[in-house]
Order: structure tokens, then sequence, then C-alpha cells
């Protein structure tokens, strides 16, 4: 598995994840043990060990941020504490989704047990109704949106787009199985639509001011062709 490199400089690397990669392997992924983590694929294909700066999901794809040494790894996380970072996803959830919304609904945090704040502003760009029925309607309603956190709790896109009754489409713990099962048997696309596509930011040793990209992967491109859809990231 090739994957893409975004951006690279004496400091950081980005790269494109694909969907269900691990960053790393971790304690509660011992049923994953034997898949490839991002850090290993990353050292076959340019060598060398990277420090993550930032989480993103097993499920979800798109951008992220490594380090090249430790020591630079907290000038980069000041960023994202002190939300000097840009960061936007793209989603394909069930139902039309409203042309705007802000959720603020608290989201449980790594331990399981204590609810913190958390809020994201999510705008919908395209909407589409298809004469497929799933249960217990006799067609299917869809929206690409944009979704843009405010804060960084684990889980927070997929368990907000679920807390305004629009969940991701392919999301195994907070989707709509019926759903999920009908993009599988339709279109054959059986990943979470969940994608981290762009981050903006201003590099904290260079300086510059830096808009990143990651490509869509193949089954977003189907669905944009099926459905008539333009890539938000053109």
């Amino acid at each position: 598995m090739d994957l893409e490199i975004i951006f690279e400089d004496e400091f950081i690397i980005c790269v494109n994840k694909p969907n269900n990669v691990l960053v790393h392997h971790a304690r509660h992924s011992r049923n994953v043990a034997d898949e490839e983590s991002l850090l290993q694929l990353l050292d076959a294909q340019v060598g060398g060990k990277f420090y993550p700066i930032h989480r993103l999901d097993r499920k979800t794809s798109g951008i992220i941020l490594l380090a090249k040494e430790t020591k630079y790894v907290s000038k980069f996380q000041e960023l994202f504490t002190d939300n000097l970072i840009d960061k936007t996803y793209f989603g394909i959830v069930r139902g039309h989704a409203p042309e705007t919304k802000i959720i603020d609904s608290p989201v449980k945090g790594r331990d399981g047990k204590v609810h913190k704040e958390a809020e994201t502003h999510l705008t919908t760009i395209e909407k589409i109704v298809l004469d497929i029925p799933v249960k217990p309607y006799d067609s299917s309603r869809y929206s690409l949106v944009e979704l843009k956190p405010k804060t960084g709790r684990m889980h927070q896109l997929r368990v907000h787009a679920n807390k305004i009754s629009h969940p991701l489409i392919g999301d195994p713990k907070y989707g709509d199985k019926n759903h999920n099962v009908m993009f599988e048997e339709n279109f054959s696309c059986r990943n979470m639509f969940l994608h981290a596509g762009t981050l903006e930011f201003k590099h904290p040793f260079s300086e510059k001011q830096f808009s990143l990209k990651a490509t869509f992967s193949k089954d977003w491109i189907t669905l944009f062709k099926v459905f008539n859809w333009t890539s938000p990231l053109k």
C-alpha cells in the first residue's frame, strides 16, 4: 500500500491515511495487531521513525501530520490546543442535513466516563434522493456535509452526526446498519464516509502559511460520479 505524501520538510511529514488503518498499534487494538499501522507503512515506504501530532480514527481517512523528531511534536500540538489550525472534514450522512448547524453536545472523553464540552460546525454541500428503498421507507436520502470540529474529542464528529439524526454512512458504531448495508449492496462501498480533507495553519518554525489537502479515495469518487456531486476539494 503506497501512501500519498502530501507535504514534507525537515520538521514534519503530512500523509493521506487510508480507511481502516491504525495510526499506531496500542493495547486496545490487539484484534488488528496483524495489520500494518500507518507508522509501519510509512517506515517501509520512506524509512525512519515518525511521531503523530494529532489523532485520526482507524475508520477515518485523510490528512494527518507526523513529526520527524519528538522535540518538534509539542510546537505543532500547540496549534491544535490553541485553535490555531483550521480542520475541515467531509462526510456523507443519512437524510437531508440542515443547511448549517452548530452541534455542541458534550462527548465522552477517552476514559469513557466523563462527558466533555465539544463543538462541531456543519454545512451541507449536496443532497440527493435515491429510488432505493431502505426500511421503513420506499426511497432514501443522503447529504454531503462539511464538518469543522472546534474541539478534538474522541469520535466527536461521528457522535455529533448521530446526535442530530444524520449518522455517517459506513459508521459501524454510531451509524444506521440498514443504510450501511444498502451502500455495500448497491455501490460496493464498505468504508466509513468521513474524510479529513484539509488543514490550514501557520508553520511554527518556518512561519509560512499552509493549506494542505488530502484527495478522496475510490469509494468517494465512485459516489461523486453516481450522485453527480462535485468534489468539494477541487
